[in-house]
């Protein structure tokens, strides 16, 4: 964006990975809805393209704000007109350090994931966000432990009513041939030909998209194909090493057969994960797919950033961070503007895509001293994915976010088929959860953008004998 408004401009792109993630197939589904496809390039093709852009492989080291000036891994200094921050977010481990604990956030941590599991029997897995659904309901041939801090699965999407919908397909033994996927397919680019170092758990590689876990073989030595049992409201208290359980002397369970684990387990494992609910299991390795915190280290010695709660650097509308000349889009940063009631921020692909086209217009607005309004994307939090081979739409505030008891549910569910929640207040739609093949995203998008007051329709807004359409064109 930035290469366009400025052909005349020197850019630098600054990466520590030798590939860039380049948007493909962009597809505008609604208003607000988009979906698209994110490839690995490498980055001789964006300066191909874009004779003004100029690709640094080098991670950073240092930034002198007050000078303007950023210091690289390899030596060099460069100059900055304007600086916009963009390094994303990395994983947050449950344990640091321990060589049985993967953090899965990137292609090259899926890719080490991918070898272990070759060889495993059991793993635990912990963390109830997207990457941990998708990890979970893939994984074939191996005993899965999935330890989980709610009540219900997939918190961060769903409530326990979507979770139940799905639920079935996690234990279904069949897997049906995936419906053919049009959303972010995602690639690594040359992985086959040549073995890629592995990234060490604190090198950043990029986030993954989507569809991360297509193309990955997760399979397990077992021959069974779906065993997860999943054990509620607990955290992982501890994890012994082979040696330390033995003294201990306490006993670790076995896999439940039929929902019931009282069995002591009589195999030796690797490792030992002890829970707060105070079950031990033993497992090959542990999964953390506990979310990610922003990569905020190696700006803030000597600069004097605001920062929010979240640990990201604080931006306002227009994208500006508290030191002047200097951006953030993406993971890195925390929206600390007044959000409008239906959008919050949330460290997704959809929103640091939006986020960095955004913060572009905004750097170009600046330099030539022109004002501009918020993106209408930051109007409505809309989102689009895929979860056990579902279609998912997230819109508005769908968990109720900030709307503390003053609200209701409505629902309509066909089992196996779809799951319809919208989220009313006062006569108004604030947000929606669509599993399956709707058809009503853009009906409610609408719906919720106008804040129409709806009362009159009562139950009869998710009835399936009527055309919601028709209504409200």
């Amino acid at each position: 964006k930035l290469a366009m408004e400025f052909p005349s401009e020197d850019i630098f792109l600054m990466t520590a990975s030798p590939v860039i993630k380049a948007v493909t197939n962009f597809k505008q589904v609604s208003k607000t809805l988009e979906e698209f496809d994110v490839e690995e390039q490498p980055s001789s093709l964006l300066e191909k393209r874009y004779p003004n852009i100029k690709v640094i492989h080098s991670g950073v080291k240092q930034l002198k704000s007050d000078e303007h000036k950023i210091f690289t891994e390899d030596g060099k200094e460069y100059m900055y007109e304007k600086l916009c921050l963009c390094a994303g977010a990395k994983p947050k481990l449950i344990f640091e350090g321990n060589p049985y604990v993967l953090g899965i956030r990137d292609t090259d941590s899926a890719q080490a994931f991918q070898k272990k599991l070759a060889q495993a029997e059991r793993i635990v897995v912990v963390g109830n966000g997207g990457i941990a659904l998708e990890l979970v309901y893939e994984i074939q041939g191996c005993e899965v432990i999935w330890a989980i801090k709610d009540k219900a699965i997939g918190n961060t999407f769903f409530d326990a009513g979507a979770a139940e919908f799905l639920i079935p397909k996690l234990t279904a033994e069949k897997r049906e041939t995936p419906i053919e996927c049009k959303r972010t397919k995602y690639t690594m680019e040359g992985s086959e030909e040549k073995e890629r170092p592995t990234a060490a758990s604190d090198k950043l590689g990029s986030a993954l998209g989507p569809d991360w876990h297509e193309g990955l073989h997760l399979k397990g030595t077992k021959e069974f194909s779906h065993k997860v049992h999943i054990e509620i409201l607990c955290e992982v208290k501890k994890i012994h090493l082979q040696q330390e359980f033995i003294q201990l002397q306490r006993t670790s369970l076995t896999f439940p057969k039929d929902e019931k684990n009282v069995e002591p387990d009589e195999v030796l494992w690797p490792v030992y994960v002890e829970l707060t609910n105070g079950k031990i299991y033993g497992c090959n390795f542990i999964v953390s797919a506990t979310g990610v915190v922003p990569n905020v280290e190696p700006f803030l010695d000597g600069n004097n950033f605001a920062v929010g709660e979240d640990g990201g650097l604080k931006v306002d509308k227009h994208m500006h961070t508290s030191l002047p000349d200097i951006y953030a889009a993406g993971d890195i940063c925390t929206a600390a503007w007044e959000p409008s009631p239906v959008w919050h921020q949330m460290r997704l692909w959809t929103q640091a895509r939006q986020m960095g086209w955004y913060a572009a217009k905004c750097m170009a607005a600046d330099t030539l001293g022109e004002s501009i309004d918020l993106d209408f994307s930051f109007e409505l939090f809309a989102h689009v994915t895929k979860f056990f081979n579902y279609k998912v739409v997230v819109l508005g505030k769908y968990n109720a976010q900030g709307l503390g008891l003053d609200h209701e549910l409505m629902l309509r569910c066909t089992k196996g088929q779809e799951y319809v929640k919208v989220v009313m207040q006062n006569g108004r739609m604030m947000g929606a959860v669509l599993i399956g093949e709707t058809d009503l995203e853009e009906t409610f998008e609408n719906l919720i953008l106008n804040q129409m007051d709806l009362s009159a329709y009562g139950e009869d807004l998710l009835n399936p004998d009527i055309d919601i359409e028709d209504y409200f064109d």
